[in-house]
């Protein structure tokens, strides 16, 4: 019997096939090159907060924008000797009356450090809050920003309540916000406006009789004022430092004088020294914004009287971390 073959069927067969592996296997190739591509592909970095804006938490007299990381304890001694003006008799304040506060710190959690202090002048215990809200970080934020608290306690003894009528008298509260820029690796600035609040003001009675009781206060409950600082490194170790406070709020009597301050800061990794010349002397800085006496400049009163200026002081802060 003969066999009838069918060549054009088989050859179309055989054609079909040939295509449908060919296809497979290119599918397959794609798929591979494709996988390997994204593997080979780089991913983009995350940006990173902007490192050590400043070296410290302190900037002279006030706080920076710098949050130590989670876990670091700080112990803080600053010292204020009395000022230059008498020259020789009290070789330039080293001899005069001082004062000085000691202080620690602990970061509980990452972005907020806890503080507590005692100074000398008026035995005053301070608490204070301090936590990171912004940080510079490139192409998110120019700028960081941090919130800084501080609660401060007269403990002087007042057994005949002639300093104190009552016991809230005694705090002084204290909030700012830090706004700072790193501009480069050597230049940092910051500008901190702030609000001081005190529940006893002096006053007077000015009018106290069957019409009437009026009170004069010499001051008022609430102050503003604005710090602008910065820091230019000079070494690795080594920076300049310079620091001026503004006070805003016009007081009926008693306007508190701006501060000027400028030195030098040696850092290591754990240690931070600041020696510095300026016209705070309280460590305090609630107190420092409403009762500095020490003006840098020369001025003339409203009634003409000239009140001469450079009444600085030499001062240093010494720091130390552990984390």
């Amino acid at each position: 019997m003969k066999l009838k073959i069918n060549i054009g069927k088989r050859l179309l067969t055989t054609s079909v096939c040939l295509a449908a592996c060919l296809f497979l296997m290119q599918t397959t190739a794609f798929a591979q090159d494709t996988t390997a591509a994204a593997k080979d592909a780089v991913i983009p970095a995350k940006a990173k907060p902007v490192k050590n804006t400043f070296q410290s938490i302190w900037i002279i007299d006030n706080q920076t924008v710098m949050v130590p990381v989670k876990g670091t304890f700080e112990m803080d001694i600053q010292h204020r000797f009395g000022t230059v003006n008498n020259g020789y008799s009290d070789f330039w304040g080293l001899y005069a009356s001082s004062n000085i506060r000691i202080g620690v710190d602990y970061a509980p959690i990452n972005n907020l450090y806890l503080g507590l202090g005692f100074e000398k002048y008026n035995e005053i215990w301070d608490g204070s809050a301090k936590y990171a809200l912004i940080k510079q970080t490139r192409g998110i934020s120019p700028v960081s920003i941090t919130y800084y608290g501080n609660l401060s306690l007269d403990t002087r003894k007042d057994p005949t309540n002639s300093l104190f009528t009552h016991y809230t008298d005694r705090i002084l509260s204290f909030n700012e916000i830090i706004i700072a820029r790193k501009f480069s690796d050597k230049f940092s600035v910051q500008i901190s406006p702030s609000i001081t609040h005190q529940n006893a003001v002096p006053g007077y009675l000015t009018k106290n009789d069957s019409t009437g009781r009026t009170i004069f206060e010499e001051m008022k409950h609430d102050h503003f004022a604005i710090s602008v600082a910065g820091r230019y490194k000079l070494g690795d170790a080594t920076a300049l430092l310079i620091d001026y406070d503004q006070p805003l709020t016009k007081e009926p009597t008693n306007n508190p004088n701006p501060n000027l301050s400028f030195g030098f800061e040696f850092s290591t990794s754990g240690h931070t020294f600041q020696l510095f010349m300026g016209n705070y002397s309280l460590l305090n800085p609630g107190k420092n914004a409403l009762f500095n006496t020490n003006n840098p400049f020369d001025y003339t009163q409203t009634g003409g009287t000239k009140v001469k200026g450079g009444k600085f002081l030499i001062g240093f802060n010494i720091t130390r971390l552990w984390n």
